[in-house]
Formats: structure tokens, sequence, C-alpha cells
């Protein structure tokens, strides 16, 4: 019979995965690769992810790896911008690009692509970048010119899909909060060692295990994953959830204890702690979702009380707004204000903690 893991166990677990109970000594090679990759839809975040997780981070480390190309910024997972190395991008890339092309022929960029051959609008892209770092204007301004009456904005994003280009570090560097408009775009390395779907699969649950065949698929953006799944299953442990769905972890990996005491973290906008699996409740109730999720493909950053989500936090200039769901249970306040000064600390000077209520 196979053992049935509370939300809590659940939630403990991924905390020790995501090195969310305690900083690590790691470095930010090993903790990227030990995670796939870290959200970076705005160049900011995947700085504060790797904040959260490794003791004494520095921004300046990262600029380093992302200067020399060990680490790059690049769309991934699910078809959004990530923070991966090097390398690995060059091993995942292959798996994705499924996902990435089914991204291009959405609707979105049907008004500039309607009819045209897209493997053919690729190799323009190809041929525009080879040997060139261009922004992501200067991109569009050339694909118009090549596909007259169409929208080249559009064009380069859909190129920017099917073919692999990475971020110049210059679009990466840590900087404002506004979204950059001086994005640079230079085709990816060429790596060898494509991984395959079960090394992925296995990649992932040791990130985010235990976990069902959904939550791959969300994590991933991949499809018609079940079928891995059932082919990696006599080497895998088998779990329950309360609610009876099938959940499997690497033969070697136990779950955590429950009663586990862990940290206050703050976490950045978009982090994968949360948008890892197909059901959040191991770090985010449902009825908070809304506050966090609240429309338009966003998500705040949020801030953990006893490992689960119990509030959001944004930059307003100098002041660094906290914003707790409920009010905060005794003794927990002086907790989550010590880490919200931390948090200030690494943003760097005159920055200062603001408490708000929850609208």
């Amino acid at each position: 019979m196979n053992d049935v893991l509370s939300v809590r166990t659940l939630n403990r677990t991924l905390l020790e995965r995501q090195f969310l109970t305690e900083r690590t000594g790691l470095g930010v090679p090993d903790v990227v690769e030990r995670l796939v990759a870290l959200q970076a839809q705005e160049p900011n975040w995947p700085y504060l992810g790797l904040w959260a997780r490794i003791e004494g981070f520095r921004r300046e480390r990262l600029a380093e790896l992302l200067a020399d190309g060990r680490m790059v910024r690049a769309a991934s997972l699910r078809s959004t911008q990530h923070l991966s190395g090097g390398a690995d991008y060059g091993r995942w890339r292959p798996l994705l690009q499924p996902v990435l092309e089914r991204t291009s022929r959405a609707g979105y960029f049907t008004p500039a692509t309607d009819g045209l051959d897209l493997d053919a609008l690729a190799a323009v892209g190809r041929e525009l970048l080879a040997g060139r770092r261009l922004s992501r204007q200067e991109l569009a301004t050339e694909l118009g010119a090549r596909y007259p009456g169409r929208d080249g904005k559009l064009l380069a994003g859909a190129v920017q899909l099917r073919v692999p280009v990475v971020h110049g570090p210059d679009s990466s560097a840590w900087g404002g909060w506004s979204p950059r408009t001086n994005t640079s775009l230079t085709l990816a390395e060429p790596r060898p060692g494509e991984l395959s779907a079960g090394a992925a699969v296995l990649r992932y649950l040791a990130a985010f295990g235990p976990a069902g065949v959904k939550d791959f698929q969300t994590w991933s953006g991949l499809t018609r994953m079940r079928a891995v799944f059932e082919e990696l299953r006599p080497g895998l442990r088998v779990h329950r959830d309360e609610r009876g769905t099938e959940l499997f972890d690497l033969p070697d990996a136990a779950p955590a204890d429950p009663d586990r005491p862990v940290p206050v973290r703050f976490l950045p906008a978009y982090d994968n702690l949360l948008l890892g699996h197909a059901d959040r409740t191991r770090v985010l109730a449902e009825a908070d979702r809304p506050r966090v999720m609240p429309g338009a493909a966003r998500v705040l950053p949020t801030f953990l009380l006893d490992g689960f989500v119990a509030g959001t936090w944004a930059v307003r200039g100098t002041e660094l707004l906290v914003t707790p769901f409920r009010p905060l249970p005794d003794g927990a306040t002086g907790q989550v204000a010590a880490e919200a000064d931390r948090l200030a600390a690494f943003l760097g000077p005159g920055q200062r903690v603001v408490f708000t209520a929850a609208g």
C-alpha cells in the first residue's frame, strides 16, 4: 500500500529540496542546476530567488556568471523566461522545443504570422542573428523589413520561441523594477547532450518531488508524459496525497519531518516554488490563490510563514511594502520583520520596511 503524505509533509519536503529550510553554502551554478531553472520574467527576480536560498549570496556573483555564459536567461519552461546554467539550457532546450513552438502558434502571434511558413521565419531569424547581438527592437525592425505589412515585434517574439536565443548579460543585470526596453539577443551556443524525457522527470523530482504526472506537465509545459512516468515507475517510490493523487519520487528520497520548524522566507515574483505543481496547496492555500495570482498571468512576490504563503510584498520607491493576508500570530510579526529587514538591506541602501493591510 502506498504511503499517504500529508500537506505538511509535502510542504516540508518541498522546502528542503528548494533550499528554503535553511540557506545553503552551495554556489550559484550548483543551486540553479539542482532547481533546473529559476523564473526570470524580469531580470531582478532570479537574484532574489538565489538570495532566499544561498548564504551570503552577492548580486555580483550572478552578474559574473551571466557575463561569461555559465548562466543564461532565455525562454525555457512553459515558454517563459528562466535563468539556467548555460550548458544545462542546451540540454533542456531540444526537449522543450515542442512547447515553445506550440506557443509560437498561439493566437497572440497570428496577426503577424498568419499564412507564413514558421520554419522559414525561424531560418530568417537565425540568419539575422548569426554572429551578431541585436536588441529586440532591432530584430523586430529587420524582420518587419523582410515581411512588409506585418508586425515586426510579433515576428521577433515568434522567432525567439522557435530559435534558441539568449539574452545578453546587459539585459539580465540587476536594475529597476519596470520591464526592460533594452533587451539584447544572441544565438545560443550549441551544446551537446540533449536530455531525455525520463532524465528530465528525474531532475524535476529531485527538486519538486514527490509529484504526479500533472505536476510535471504543469511545471514543464510538456504533455502526454504518463508513459514516461510508467516506464520509470519500477525504479521510483510511489506515494499518495490526502486526496488520493498518485505521487512519484526518487528511490532514495525520504519525505521530510512534517513538524520541522522552518524560517520566514521572502520569495520573488513567479518563483517556481508556487508554479511547480498542478496542486499548489502544499505551499499556497486555495483561498489565498487569487491574492497571489490576480490575473493577467501575474504571480506576485510572496513571503512564507511556517512554510506557507502568508502575504505578498512589493517595492515602491524606498519602501518595502509587506502585506500579510491576515493578522500575524503572536511572535510572528518580529520574525517577518527581521527577514524583511534582511531583504531591504539586500535591495540597497535607504530601503525601509512598511507593513500594510491586505485589501
